[in-house]
């Protein structure tokens, strides 16, 4: 008796479990049929009967007491409870597959070649020590570093991961924050002794402004006084550039006034090399950010990079 009730309880699972895996693939095709815009287009992609398939679709209508798909002999359309649980669907699949990746990912090796690319200041002074550990750890990945302020297209250019400083006006693209960086005013101790100390934000526009092409707002320096009043220094400017080592070497040769990144400048600033001014100001605050173009199949190799780096950067005062 204790015997036939158990086999009774398995038999009852182990048809709930097969109606789950029935549901599953049934969500799996309705999505299919969705974006391939027909039944027979679906039923291809998993070698199936478009009858089969339909009677898929057909089942989970069934089920939901409400009808997902309009069907024409031109094109499927969803009914607008159709277009929620489509969203819903996708949410779910996409859960599903990164839970497999994870699952997988515990013992795989990241191999093969990473296209990475970065600004070039912060490549140049942050991002080789950094690769440098990851390379060691994954001696199977090999690199392609592009350095260059102007953001590329990274589908265009085959990048799979970019680290981007500031503002993104891309919505299609990921992005994982790694570090923050805020924006600083900066001098030389030459330029100063020669030619005062700015205490003011209008001090500031009557100097010789040093400024960055390739930057969010190139021309555009706003800083905020300690009552949150906004200043906006728009004067002309000394000298502009596309690259920002050229201007750090101006600034540290006395020829103006610099605002950039802190990242750029901040070893300076600790050996005295450059003076930071107005301090009690508040600047723009920034974010250094991991760009890659889809969160859908990500590979394996993108992923420990940017584990890996914002690991680095966690406790890194940039």
């Amino acid at each position: 008796m204790i015997i036939r009730k158990i086999l009774s309880i398995a038999d009852t699972q182990t048809i709930e479990w097969w109606d789950l895996m029935d549901r599953f693939i049934s969500m799996q095709i309705f999505i299919a049929a969705v974006e391939e815009g027909s039944f027979a287009a679906a039923a291809r992609r998993f070698k199936l009967s478009a009858a089969m398939a339909g009677r898929h679709v057909s089942s989970i209508e069934s089920n939901l007491n409400a009808r997902l798909i309009q069907r024409s002999t031109r094109r499927l359309s969803l009914t607008d409870v159709g277009q929620r649980y489509y969203e819903r669907c996708k949410v779910i699949l996409e859960a599903v597959e990164d839970a497999n990746r994870e699952a997988s990912d515990v013992q795989a090796t990241p191999r093969g070649l990473l296209r990475i690319a970065a600004p070039v200041a912060f490549g140049a002074m942050h991002l080789g020590a950094i690769v440098s550990r990851y390379l060691e750890l994954f001696p199977e990945v090999s690199l392609d570093v592009v350095l260059e302020d102007k953001y590329a297209d990274l589908l265009e250019n085959r990048i799979d991961v970019a680290i981007r400083v500031g503002r993104l006006d891309d919505p299609s693209l990921v992005t994982r924050r790694l570090a923050p960086c805020k924006m600083v005013l900066c001098a030389s101790p030459e330029y100063l002794k020669k030619h005062g100390t700015p205490e003011t934000p209008e001090d500031i526009s009557r100097a010789p402004r040093l400024a960055f092409s390739q930057a969010v707002s190139a021309g555009d320096w706003t800083i905020y006084d300690p009552e949150g009043s906004l200043h906006r220094i728009e004067s002309a400017c000394r000298i502009t550039s596309n690259n920002i080592q050229l201007l750090l070497e101006s600034a540290l040769a006395g020829t103006g006034i610099i605002y950039g990144p802190s990242f750029v400048f901040c070893e300076h600033i600790k050996k005295d090399r450059l003076i930071e001014l107005l301090p009690a100001y508040k600047k723009t605050e920034l974010t250094i950010q991991a760009v890659y173009p889809s969160a859908i199949r990500i590979p394996f190799k993108v992923r420990s990079f940017v584990d890996f780096i914002a690991e680095a950067l966690r406790d890194t005062q940039l």
